[in-house]
């Protein structure tokens, strides 16, 4: 799966998980950048990554994440191996 599919799926669940259609997401955004994004919700649209793509990630994985697209290439990392 290239980065753009894994970011329209991520996209998806953001938008399902804080019920907000109009979030647009870039490798560039931030929680700063999604007004419903908050520590609740970070945890949810973790987990619910990890449901959908059946991948785990490791607490520093988590923690070390500045925007979307370091995201997006851990989850491309653990797809591919």
């Amino acid at each position: 799966m290239d980065k753009q599919e894994i970011l329209s799926q991520v996209q998806d669940i953001f938008r399902d998980v804080l019920d907000e259609e109009n979030i647009h997401l870039t490798d560039e955004t931030t929680a700063n950048d999604v007004e419903e994004w908050d520590s609740l919700t970070h945890i949810q649209i973790i987990v619910a990554i990890e449901k959908k793509l059946k991948i785990k990630f490791t607490s520093k994985e988590i923690l070390s994440w500045k925007n979307i697209g370091e995201m997006v290439e851990t989850i491309q990392s653990k797809l591919v191996a």
